[in-house]
């Protein structure tokens, strides 16, 4: 690391240098006049070869003359008077404007280092990076050791704030508390109350573990909700932090519900918290391509996604809240209205938005069986199948999305309906 400081000190200085040498020295009175001038003569004898060739027009050609003109009678002003228009700086206001621009420069280039680079890391190979990524992840501090952290903090703030409740609602808390604790351990729609109670008290820490109660009561009847939730009153009393015990409640709702977006996206701010945003950009770009714009989960990754991308490398604009998504149903039923010539430009510019878009961007499920039901209308039969054959490449590993795509490639006729169940072969 010490080489690195030495070795950008001296390349500040040494271009440092150069600029102070250029400010001090300037250009001597008639240096290059001459040179100068015959540049500006060959720039009118070109505008006139290209006035004749048809390059440019007459009146590009005298507004280029007349530019060139001034710039002659400049230098020719200039040397009649002993010096240039632009004579260099004294040699006291050169130094002092170098060593300032030096230190300028300097101090800018710290600054913006401290803050976009990483004081402190070594140049290091891909697989090294991700190795210590991955032993980040590992070694990270448990559920626990965060909400003491936190308790902590709170105790040098002052304590924690009082909640936002009357006397009486607080002391119907503490009942329920004591009811569950010493006389009804297991009641579940108890302890559900009980959830819900501290949560609105802010005390995520034991809304957390009153969940964690609620599932032990269910056993294996317990939905993946259930673990979401405990989840997402683990990170809220870590103050968004995701600790190992709340990625573990993810797991076990991806596991069961893998395209759960809430859960992606907790799960992605996991991976930002352990230097992968590699992982967190890729899976948050895939939720929102998933999701309605008035989902909850939609606001907080339009507001972080960007600041991901450029940590992952990746060139990536947010596109605006309620751009088009491409044709609907009812766009393609519009364009059906209209006269032959008309539906047809109609269709396919909202076909080329589409295949742009997902080209470029991705898109749903949704989105590709849209794409396709377009190129059935077209006609374009050839171009349907191929979206289709992309698509189940694309959804894979989701057979749910491409149910989606595959009941649209059908209607489209560019795929054979599948047998009904129990069928004949």
């Amino acid at each position: 690391m010490t080489e690195f400081w030495i070795a950008a000190g001296l390349i500040t200085l040494v271009v440092g240098a150069l600029l102070v040498l250029g400010l001090v020295r300037g250009r001597a009175p008639g240096d290059d006049t001459e040179a100068d001038l015959r540049v500006y003569r060959d720039q009118l004898r070109e505008v006139d070869k290209d006035l004749a060739r048809g390059v440019i027009g007459a009146d590009d050609a005298d507004r280029l003359r007349t530019e060139i003109s001034r710039r002659i009678l400049d230098v020719d002003r200039a040397r009649a008077a002993g010096a240039r228009p632009d004579a260099g700086l004294s040699p006291r206001a050169g130094r002092v404007a170098g060593f300032g621009l030096v230190a300028l420069t300097l101090a800018g280039s710290i600054a913006i280092y401290l803050d976009w680079g990483a004081p402190g890391y070594p140049d290091m190979p891909l697989a090294q990076r991700l190795e210590m990524a991955a032993e980040a992840r590992a070694t990270r501090p448990a559920q626990a050791a965060a909400e003491a952290e936190i308790r902590a903090r709170e105790t040098m703030d002052g304590g924690r704030h009082p909640p936002d409740a009357t006397p009486d609602e607080l002391a119907l808390v503490e009942r329920l508390r004591q009811i569950l604790a010493e006389e009804r351990p297991d009641d579940l729609e108890g302890h559900r109350l009980l959830v819900m109670s501290e949560g609105r008290l802010g005390n995520f820490d034991a809304a957390h573990r009153a969940q964690a109660r609620v599932i032990e009561l269910l056993g294996n009847d317990a939905e993946p909700e259930e673990y979401l939730l405990k989840a997402d009153l683990m990170i809220n009393a870590a103050w968004g932090y995701v600790s190992p015990e709340a990625e573990q409640a993810l797991e076990l709702v991806l596991r069961r519900d893998p395209t759960n977006p809430m859960a992606r996206y907790f799960y992605g701010m996991m991976f930002g918290q352990n230097d992968r945003a590699d992982l967190a950009f890729q899976l948050w770009r895939q939720v929102l391509q998933d999701s309605a714009p008035d989902d909850p989960w939609v606001a907080p990754i339009r507001g972080q996604i960007e600041q991901m991308a450029m940590r992952a490398g990746v060139q990536f604009t947010l596109p605006p809240e309620g751009a088009p998504r491409g044709p609907t149903e009812a766009d393609i039923a519009a364009a059906m209205e209209l006269e032959p010539e008309a539906r047809t430009e109609m269709i396919e510019g909202m076909v080329a938005q589409l295949s742009n878009r997902l080209a470029t961007e991705g898109g749903s499920a949704a989105d590709w069986g849209r794409l396709i039901a377009a190129y059935g209308v077209m006609g374009a039969f050839e171009d349907a199948r191929a979206i289709w054959t992309e698509a189940q490449m694309v959804f894979a590993d989701r057979p749910d999305a491409l149910a989606v795509v595959r009941e649209a490639a059908e209607a489209a006729g560019v795929v054979a309906p599948a047998p009904a169940p129990g069928a004949a072969e």
